[in-house]
């Protein structure tokens, strides 16, 4: 798909996070991304699964808050993302998606970095116009006999959405790393955008 990543440093590592809205086809580009750089994609859901399913100290955390319905507090988020990005697999780069999802989660990422004097090589965020991703989420709610996704209830996400992470996009923009890609359209032609973009870095 591609010869190599574009925004790669010196040793030819690239540390990638991903950012989109619900419905932007996130899940599917990471999969793509890391295919094509070669890198894992790093989500805090799979990171979460892995460890309940594992049965770690961090993971039986996990476990009881989300067996009470709770958000996994961030502090236990950041232990498993400082667990997960100590190993090996990820030394030559990695795609984070879903984390950092707060301004406190930033910071933590910078200091678990840090500890390797690695940083991130670009913040690639996907947009999309509200409309056409609501349509697109009720679409897929529908296939999926999942009644309580409402038009209300998704745009309230997609609301949750802009407040969380306006202020992480603000911090990115100023470092400097922000590459915002348009994600509707085809699979293919969205994956070639990204990979353009890198390239142009």
């Amino acid at each position: 798909m591609t010869d190599g990543p574009g925004a790669a440093d010196s040793n030819g590592s690239l540390r990638l996070l991903l950012i989109g809205p619900p419905g932007a086809g996130k899940g599917t580009q990471a999969a793509r991304l890391s295919e094509a750089y070669g890198i894992p994609a790093v989500s805090t859901g799979d990171i979460f699964r892995e460890n309940v399913k594992e049965g770690t100290e961090l993971g039986v955390k996990a476990k009881e808050y989300m067996d009470a319905g709770h958000y996994v507090p961030d502090s236990l988020t950041n232990e498993l993302v400082r667990d997960r990005l100590s190993q090996p697999d990820v030394a030559d780069g990695f795609l984070l998606d879903g984390y950092p999802r707060t301004l406190q989660q930033v910071e933590e990422l910078d200091d678990i970095l840090g500890v390797n004097a690695a940083s991130l090589d670009a913040v690639v965020v996907l947009t999309a116009d509200t409309d056409e991703v609501v349509q697109r989420l009720l679409k897929r709610s529908a296939e999926q006999g999942r009644s309580d996704d409402t038009d209300e209830v998704i745009r309230r996400r997609l609301d949750v959405y802009a407040e969380q992470t306006a202020p992480l996009i603000d911090v990115y923009a100023q470092r400097g790393l922000l590459i915002e890609v348009d994600g509707l359209g085809a699979i293919d032609e969205v994956t070639g955008r990204i990979i353009a973009a890198l390239a142009s870095r």
